[in-house]
Parts: C-alpha cells; sequence; structure tokens
C-alpha cells in the first residue's frame, strides 16, 4: 500500500533518486556512499608538527594538472559579468587554496582545559559522500568515483563555479583563461576551470598513496576501506575522549580530522575567507528541498551535456590525428 503521509522532501528524494539512476549511461557521477567501496583519509592532527612536505609532494606529483593560461583574457560580456580570477602569477603562494595550491595547513593555538595546544590543520577538499558540486554541477565536470573520491574534469568544465558555490566550505578554485569556454563563447559563457583535490585518483589508480600521505614524515594521515576507518575512529573517541570532524558534517565526508581539542576552538582560532574552509558544522547540503529539486532538473541535463562534450572532444582528437 502507498503511504498517503509522504512528505514533500521525501518525494523529492526518491525522485532524485530516480532521475539519477535514469541518468546513469551518461551521468556516472551519482556513486551511491557505499562502506565497502569508498575510502576514507584519517588524519590524527596530534602527530602534524606543519612541516609542510605534504603541500610541497602536493604541489609536485600534481603539476602536471595545474592550468596554463592564455592570455590576454577574453573580455566577459557584458563587462563585469564574470570576475577574471588569475593565480597564474601567484603560483607560490601556499597558505590557502588556489588553483595550483590544493593543499595548505592551518595553525593555530588554542587552550582547552587549562594547557594550551598547538594543532597544525592540512585543508583541502573533504570528498563529502553525497557532495553537492557533483549533483549540482549544470554541465556534469564534476563526478563522485566508486572508491569516494570527487573530482572535476578540466576538460569538461567552464568555470562558472557553481561548484565552489554550494559547496560548504567553497573549496574549488577558478582560474581564468583556461579550459573549454576559449573554444565555445569566450566572451559570453564560462571564465576558466574550477580546481581542487581530486585526492591522486591517478596514483590510487596504480595502488600508490596520495602524495601527501606518502611524504608525510609523523605518518599523520592514513587511507583505507571507510568501515575500517570508523571503526578505527570510533575507537579512538572512545579512548581517548578526542573530537572527529568529518563524521557528520554535509552528511559525512570520506575525510576524517581526530583532534585531542574540541573543533569548536580549532574553528574560533582558525583564519577565515576566500580559500580558506573553516571547520565549522554543516548540515547536509544535499537534504535541502531546493537542492534536492535542483539536482532532479540538473541530473539528465548535465549527464547528457557531459557525454556529448566528451564524445565530441574524443572525435575531434581523432580528426586531429588523421589530419596529421
Amino acid at each position: 500500500m502507498v503511504k498517503k503521509n509522504i512528505s514533500r522532501r521525501s518525494f523529492v528524494k526518491g525522485l532524485a533518486a530516480g532521475t539519477a539512476s535514469l541518468a546513469m549511461p551518461f551521468n556516472d557521477h551519482k556513486a551511491e556512499a557505499s562502506d565497502t567501496s569508498e575510502l576514507v583519509t584519517l588524519l590524527d592532527l596530534s602527530r602534524c608538527i606543519g612541516c609542510g612536505e605534504c603541500v610541497e609532494a602536493c604541489r609536485t606529483v600534481n603539476g602536471h594538472k595545474f592550468p596554463q593560461p592564455q592570455k590576454p583574457f577574453p573580455e566577459m560580456v557584458p563587462k563585469g559579468r564574470a570576475k577574471v580570477e588569475d593565480w597564474s602569477d601567484r603560483r607560490e603562494v601556499d597558505d590557502r587554496l588556489t588553483p595550483y595550491n590544493w593543499l595548505y595547513i592551518e595553525s593555530v593555538e588554542v587552550e582547552y582545559k587549562g594547557v594550551v595546544h598547538e594543532i597544525n590543520i592540512p585543508r583541502r577538499c573533504l570528498h563529502c559522500q553525497n557532495p553537492p558540486c557533483a549533483n549540482l554541477c549544470p554541465w556534469g565536470a564534476a563526478e563522485k568515483q566508486q572508491n569516494g573520491i570527487v573530482r572535476i574534469q578540466p576538460d569538461v568544465c567552464l568555470g562558472g563555479a557553481k561548484c565552489r558555490t554550494v559547496c560548504p566550505w567553497h573549496i574549488p578554485q577558478r582560474q581564468t583563461g583556461v579550459g573549454l569556454y576559449l573554444r565555445l563563447l569566450p566572451g559570453f559563457a564560462g571564465n576558466g576551470v574550477m580546481y581542487k583535490c581530486d585526492r591522486c585518483y591517478d596514483r590510487i589508480d596504480k595502488g600508490e598513496l596520495p602524495a601527501c600521505i606518502e611524504a608525510c614524515p609523523e605518518s599523520v594521515q592514513k587511507i583505507g576501506p571507510r568501515r575500517e576507518i570508523l571503526n578505527e575512529v570510533h575507537n579512538i573517541i572512545h579512548e581517548k575522549g578526542w573530537f572527529a570532524y568529518g563524521l557528520e558534517e554535509n552528511g559525512g565526508t570520506n575525510t576524517v580530522y581526530l583532534s585531542p581539542v574540541p573543533f569548536e576552538l580549532l574553528d574560533a582560532a582558525s583564519r577565515k575567507g576566500p580559500g580558506l574552509p573553516g571547520l565549522n558544522k554543516v548540515d547536509a547540503a544535499m537534504e535541502d528541498e531546493e537542492n534536492l529539486a535542483a539536482a532532479v532538473a540538473i541530473a539528465p541535463f548535465a549527464g547528457l551535456v557531459a557525454g556529448m562534450i566528451k564524445a565530441g572532444r574524443f572525435v575531434s582528437s581523432k580528426l586531429g590525428k588523421q589530419e596529421k
């Protein structure tokens, strides 16, 4: 029997799931959350000394993925519609997130139970279990893989920055003058490509560790199956009385921080602003009815567009090789 008292939220959720499944042939970024196939990174903040080895390793290993913009940038019409964001002359910046710096260290000093703690916090994309960036990108440029990694595809992204708007921490960063928009309507649509941590997906595909984990001299981070890592997290919380961040935030992420001091204190002491995500409590963005409805409307269109863009680039590449 069909329940008569079904709520509007439940209806939209069901509709979203149904629509997503219909879109699967093109829209594979709607990977379901899983405790068995997804990988979680665990960061023990009591170990981090803020040496920056992880930051340097990330920049070195992922340098070939960084943008190489074309200048001068196309003038947008109407003028000023989309703000130019250019980090190409500030590639050395490493104290915030940029298109050329996907990981930075936030260092804070807090007092808890009469003891002063110096805590260093590696900050990057948390790779949400239900990522609004992947669910709400109108072009299907962001995707969540079966192993839990959330990626932005630079060959599909138009730099509209929707992913940054809907991300609870506003993680993705835009570089103007690069990407697909230059071949389409460079003066009227798009404005570059969005960049963020892709958790070294290519290294993981080869059975290697992400660069930040491999380079860490203090073994701050580890990565493993979600169920296994979460069991360890709960054991540490029970044994040491520590605090966790990432278990509940935005409905759960595939990055979990452990700290001997409450995250409310760390958040209060952290810098805030563009490229500087805080550590505040975050509700599940995809449980918001407006976001659910938007995902329903976007899913088939975004999947189709992403598929068409990929197919077009494949054909173009083949024709180019034949002409040579």
